[in-house]
């Protein structure tokens, strides 16, 4: 059985997500969740499910060991981003080094980078006239929204798009996607 580690900042609709295409499966568990905001809404998702589920301050995610002691003590194999929005430190990259893996609301190399997460996503994408936009799930290395893309879904830029607008069609890819594409990314691994 692998056991998943899930990182989230905001209300949880990823998380979740992975949370119930996972329950009951054989081969891949999710086992905590971690959290960077005591009041994300992903630490409570995770509680109902009965996933043990911790959030830490910004402190002990970069000057100490408490986050990757947690990983270690709950046997954790893989790492999954499900709109975590604070920098992955060097220590857990290393431990972790290609078992991270994140979801970015655009298709990378565009539209990424520090900053680029949410709203400003969606409203950089309609502001720069592109067609398309989309999901890319990817591995995470030490610089923001540049590991290996994993996969890319896309759908079409509307002319009456609003950010908000586009960001319900590109969440309906991310819930679609994003589980099957960490199952198979693991499946392979194992």
């Amino acid at each position: 059985m692998k056991r998943l580690a899930i990182f989230a900042s905001g209300a949880g609709s990823n998380a979740k997500r992975l949370i119930d295409y996972f329950s009951g499966n054989q081969t891949i568990s999710v086992a905590l969740l971690i959290s960077n905001r005591k009041e994300a809404g992903a630490l409570e998702i995770a509680r109902k499910a009965g996933i043990t589920a911790i959030n830490f301050s910004k402190e002990e995610f970069y000057n100490s060991s408490t986050v990757i002691e947690k990983l270690t003590s709950e046997k954790i194999d893989f790492i999954v981003l499900a709109g975590f929005l604070i920098k992955v430190p060097d220590n857990i990259l290393k431990a972790y080094e290609n078992k991270i893996i994140n979801i970015h609301p655009a298709l990378l190399p565009d539209f990424g980078g520090k900053g680029m997460y949410g709203l400003n996503v969606h409203k950089a994408v309609i502001e720069s006239g592109k067609k398309e936009s989309g999901i890319t799930i990817h591995l995470v290395n030490e610089h923001y929204d540049e590991g290996r893309i994993l996969f890319q879904a896309k759908c079409s830029v509307l002319e009456n798009d609003t950010p908000e607008k586009l960001a319900a069609r590109v969440q309906e890819l991310e819930h679609q996607h994003f589980p099957e594409v960490v199952e198979h990314f693991i499946s392979e691994k194992l």
